[in-house]
């Protein structure tokens, strides 16, 4: 590969030396000290390790506490991720509050994420707070992350681009890489499965020194390889043969604490992909996703916190044609952020700059190969006896559309001990993509930044067995980018279409007998509403009705557990003339703690082999199965 910084063997060499060069140094502090200041600074002091559990940060770019968060917010955790097993990423977020997914055939296949109904290049990913994505298609590869390789998932629903500018305008998603949790012990997982798949995770991380000064450290590598399915079966491109994928990843961290006002961290996440499709131009991609970044951290005072990111961002393709090169689309991105976190009495006040490059780099000459893009936000945050408020306002320049500002207003009332009341207000952009703007033959320079208003309400609760919540919403898009090669001006993408967009979420979670149910389901209306034929239609590949239920239980060292998930049918094309049926599916697992650290899981995924599409022509895996060995010490 030409984009090949290592290979698989010189990975895991890496991690096996590390584990036995790290393995004597003196045991960490809490997993609280091993995480960003801004997950472990809360008002005071430390928090514990189960603090930990309830922090987010990506929902108003500082640490709260899930019940203090007004926003609509899931989050899954390690402990959730060891228990499901998930062949992939795309299967860890299915049927998810709010999310509708479709896949071109399977593990490592393009996936296109719809969160609350709008597109999929609508939704803001993250990588350890840094932007993940192609600035040439918009979307990131969310496929191409090993579940293995992630600490947590914070998906942030609604319009956020009052905090982080484009592309947030359905939702945040937050991949948070895994950190140390215990000794300095070496884990691994090694499996082996169906389609001739075969995975090995390996990983070592602790800290060194103490509280006061000292750092922390952590190293994972995996592997990933499987032969595939013969995933398309359309009129064009088709080749009667198995669609494979590989998958090499490896995330380095660590951090310094050099007192009580300073420390400094710096990260790498990189993963490498070879994936085989059937195709007309090309039927072969060698890809690689790649972010890097280092961040500092001063706190002059108790009340004062101020931060300054520097990444890198790339999204680097290379396409063949029968093993003959056919192009490259390389895309990267430069960013940096300055914040500052000033408690003013009983409120936190944040603002900050931020600022971000992008740059093209393809054998298709683009009109424009780069933009800038200049931020300045402001967030106040504040509880008011039984209510809270949060309210933030940005202004983007951007170096080729101008200025756009956005905003949102969070209000939260708690009824009770248990039960709270939230509203929110919100709007939000999108800028286009340089595929929607310059592609040769495809593309229309004039097209301007798509606009997003959204409205909603919510009711969450707790009780001793668990938790649940509701949320309404309406969300309308204007100047929303279509295309449809009868259009005019120009064919291809044009500002001519609006969408509305209505819905409901419930989440819940129970604890009855011993066992653990987590539930969620999500009815969606989005609907064209521009002044054309396609008004009133459904948007493409939306489910209405979708939905997930885990149940799980624990036997001394046995567990078992199933998950169901399922969609409605959904529409192909703006003119809902080509439907796609709706599906059900069942997965099982079992596994079997063994000794101490170690344990064997068994997956079964759609049990029941059920045969069903989320993008038309392109077959979804049948019956399959995954049988792990397990080292990981201090487990949760």
């Amino acid at each position: 590969m030409r984009l090949s910084i290592f290979r698989s063997r010189h990975v895991l060499a890496v991690v096996l030396l590390s584990s036995f060069v790290f393995s004597s140094v003196p045991r960490p502090v809490l997993a609280a000290d091993a995480v960003p200041d801004d997950e472990r600074m809360l008002d005071e002091g430390m928090p514990d390790e189960s603090m930990l559990d309830r922090v987010v940060v990506t929902a108003s770019r500082t640490a709260r506490t899930r019940d203090e968060t007004l926003a609509a917010i899931t989050v899954i955790d390690r402990a959730e991720i060891d228990r499901l097993q998930p062949p992939s990423l795309q299967a860890l977020l299915a049927g998810r509050a709010g999310i509708a997914l479709a896949n071109n055939g399977g593990e490592g296949k393009a996936t296109s994420v719809f969160l609350r109904g709008t597109e999929s290049d609508h939704v803001l990913v993250l990588v350890d707070g840094i932007r993940l994505g192609s600035a040439t298609s918009g979307g990131a590869s969310l496929q191409d992350i090993p579940p293995e390789q992630v600490e947590r998932i914070e998906i942030v629903r609604g319009p956020f681009s009052s905090l982080y500018g484009s592309e947030a305008l359905g939702g945040v998603i937050q991949v948070f890489t895994r950190r140390p949790q215990g000794d300095a012990m070496p884990s691994f997982t090694f499996a082996t499965g169906s389609e001739r798949t075969r995975r090995a995770t390996l990983g070592v991380g602790g800290r060194i020194g103490d509280t006061a000064q000292g750092g922390w450290y952590a190293i994972n590598a995996s592997h990933n390889r499987t032969d595939g399915i013969n995933a398309y079966h359309g009129p064009r491109g088709f080749d009667p043969d198995l669609d494979g994928y590989h998958n090499d990843a490896l995330v380095l961290q660590g951090g310094w604490r050099f007192n009580e006002r300073w420390d400094v961290e710096a990260r790498v996440f990189r993963a490498e992909g070879r994936n085989e499709y059937d195709g007309t131009a090309s039927n072969l991609s060698e890809t690689a996703q790649q972010t890097v970044g280092g961040r500092l951290h001063y706190a002059p005072t108790d009340a004062l916190r101020i931060a300054l990111n520097l990444a890198r961002s790339d999204d680097l393709s290379d396409n063949y044609r029968n093993e003959a090169y056919a192009s490259t689309f390389d895309t990267r991105r430069r960013m940096a952020t300055l914040q500052a976190d000033a408690t003013l009495g009983e409120a936190l006040l944040t603002f900050g700059l931020d600022w971000q490059a992008d740059r093209v780099g393809s054998s298709t000459r683009y009109a424009r190969d780069g933009r800038i893009n200049r931020g300045l936000f402001v967030q106040w945050q504040q509880d008011l006896g039984a209510q809270s408020l949060q309210a933030s306002l940005r202004r983007d320049e951007d170096s080729q559309f101008g200025g756009v500002t956005t905003g949102s207003a969070l209000w939260g009332w708690r009824l009770g001990d248990a039960l709270r009341l939230s509203a929110r207000y919100g709007t939000a952009y999108k800028a286009p993509t340089f595929n929607e703007l310059y592609f040769p033959g495809y593309g229309n320079p004039a097209l301007q930044p798509e606009h997003a208003r959204s409205v909603e309400i919510g009711l969450r609760g707790e009780h001793a067995s668990g938790g649940w919540s509701l949320n309404a919403f309406e969300t309308h898009i204007d100047d929303l980018i279509a295309y449809d090669a009868d259009l005019r001006p120009a064919p291809g993408p044009n500002n001519i279409d609006r969408a509305r967009i209505r819905g409901v979420e419930a989440v819940g979670d129970l604890r009855v007998a011993d066992w653990d149910l987590r539930a969620s389901a999500t009815w969606l209306d989005p609907r064209a509403d521009g002044d054309n034929a396609s008004r009133g239609h459904r948007l493409p590949r939306r489910p209405t009705r979708s939905g997930r239920l885990d149940i799980d239980r624990r036997f001394a060292r046995v567990s078992l557990g199933a998950s169901v998930t399922g969609a409605c049918h959904r529409y192909e094309n703006l003119a809902n003339t080509r439907r796609l049926d709706g599906y059900g599916l069942i997965d099982l697992r079992i596994g079997f703690e063994f000794a101490r650290d170690w344990s064997v899981q068994l997956t079964a995924g759609n049990v029941f082999d059920r045969r069903y599409e989320t993008a038309e022509f392109y077959a979804q895996p049948g019956r399959h199965w995954l049988l792990a060995l397990r080292h990981a010490p201090g487990a949760r």
